[in-house]
């Protein structure tokens, strides 16, 4: 399934949700992505100033691919709309 995510809290929202699916928790989230728990709650209440390769590590933990692909033309309070 793909999901649109175009904002920190979006992307926390997406990762919070496959984590949900996953079955882990956010300690063994963290353990699998070599990162603390704290941090994983960070990202996924969609606090900005996180590092790409922070959240690279999420989506690898997770075996998710970040994909990028040309803006829609619906808005981003469109997009929130869906989480």
């Amino acid at each position: 399934m793909n999901q649109l995510a175009r904002t920190p809290k979006q992307i926390g929202a997406i990762l919070r949700r496959q984590r949900g699916l996953a079955k882990l928790s956010q300690t063994e989230l963290a353990e699998r992505a070599g990162l603390r728990q704290e941090l994983v709650s960070k990202i996924e209440s969609g606090k900005p100033g996180t590092r790409i390769e922070t959240i690279c590590d999420l989506f690898a933990a997770l075996e998710l691919d970040l994909l990028v692909a040309p803006r829609s033309k619906s808005s981003a309070r469109d997009i929130e709309d869906i989480f």
